[in-house]
């Protein structure tokens, strides 16, 4: 077994974090990072980089061989994820090494896909290549868990928020957007906006408060995710926000199959992406619901609101990550209960979900909790 060196380790962890730049922005792709590292003057530096480009477009090998260029030959290339080695929109990723005459391959985790699992790997090695495989794997399995999810579960990982106050509440009743969260905590959140695919609110919270479920970061409002809507009996406002930008962002508005036919023909003449499933009288149910996003291509949704929403996920144990954030504010009378039913304390003792940190921003608590084996 070939031996993995603290320098394999480094790198890797390099390219984890430049894996992340992608999230978000190459659904249904995974979000994959290449290092192409060579010696010298005895030491390892890179020679290139590349991340998975837009759906279609190159992926990370070939956009890390292109940037080095003709110092590929000979050299390492460190990749989050097993290269590719069917023919899709583009060819396979491992042949693309092989021609480039990289020497050696070292991959943190195989495609979970089981149609090709291992093939890549398979074609290097025949090539004359060497491959390590399995270097820092935990930390890349926790990395594509949506990826995984939808290739083996047809449904993406769900990334719960919650926002608090400091009684537990997460509104008033009739009062619309009541400001729990401060200005760190709110800039924390549109980060992790930038980083899903998808967030998802449900009619209550469209109809109550007309969010617009944008990234508002400086800089990276074409970061903002697919905003999704369940709205079983499509009530959304063709004035609301949401409609009013869905040409700059795109709006999905899953109803049931027994919506008014007007109302839907009205939001999809709007630009809406109106998704009709099965539903009952208690709404549509949270795993139709992922798998008619999995089949999407979705592969990590933020769910956001409201407390009905937030529970239904919950009881339906569809819940990977959950953060919890509990402002300075005390609501009082009139407070709207968190979790629609469920005691937030329960939750965030329950033995399926691991803390992952606990802190501040700012004057917010905040704690992070995951589904504990993800």
């Amino acid at each position: 077994m070939t031996s993995i060196s603290e320098i394999d380790m480094r790198f890797m962890a390099a390219a984890e974090r430049l894996a992340r730049r992608g999230f978000g922005r190459v659904w249904p792709n995974p979000s994959v990072a290449a290092l192409i590292v060579r010696q010298r003057d005895g030491h390892a530096v890179v020679a290139g980089r590349g991340v998975t480009s837009r759906p279609g477009m190159a992926h990370a090998e070939v956009n890390a061989l292109a940037q080095a260029g003709a110092l590929a030959r000979g050299a390492t290339c460190y990749v989050t994820l097993e290269p590719c080695s069917h023919y899709g929109r583009t060819p396979p990723c491992a042949n693309a090494l092989i021609e480039a005459g990289i020497s050696r391959v070292v991959i943190g985790m195989a495609d979970p896909n089981p149609r090709v699992s291992g093939r890549g790997i398979a074609m290097l090695r025949e090539a004359g290549v060497e491959v390590v495989a399995g270097v820092r794997e935990q930390a890349f399995e926790a990395l594509y868990r949506g990826f995984t999810l939808r290739q083996l579960q047809q449904r993406p990982q769900v990334f719960l928020k919650l926002a608090v106050s400091r009684d537990g509440f997460i509104g008033r009743t009739g009062e619309g957007q009541v400001k729990i969260s401060g200005p760190l905590s709110m800039r924390k959140m549109h980060g992790f906006r930038a980083e899903c695919d998808a967030i998802l609110v449900g009619a209550g919270t469209a109809l109550a408060d007309d969010p617009q479920l944008t990234c508002r970061l400086p800089g990276m409002a074409d970061r903002s995710p697919v905003r999704v809507i369940v709205d079983r009996r499509a009530r959304l406002p063709l004035e609301s926000s949401l409609v009013g930008s869905c040409a700059d962002v795109p709006v999905w508005l899953i109803c049931g199959n027994d919506a008014d036919p007007d109302r839907v023909g009205q939001l999809a003449s709007a630009g809406v992406n109106v998704i009709r499933v099965p539903a009952g009288e208690d709404g549509v149910r949270p795993s139709v619901i992922l798998s008619a996003l999995a089949t999407r291509g979705i592969t990590r949704l933020m769910v956001e609101g409201g407390a009905r929403m937030a529970a239904s996920f919950l009881k339906a144990d569809l819940v990977d990550e959950l953060c919890v954030v509990t402002g300075t504010l005390v609501i009082g009378a009139g407070g709207i209960p968190a979790l629609n039913g469920l005691a937030l304390a329960d939750v965030l003792k329950d033995p399926r979900f691991g803390r992952v940190k606990a802190g501040m921003f700012g004057p917010d608590k905040f704690i992070y909790l995951r589904r504990r084996g993800a």
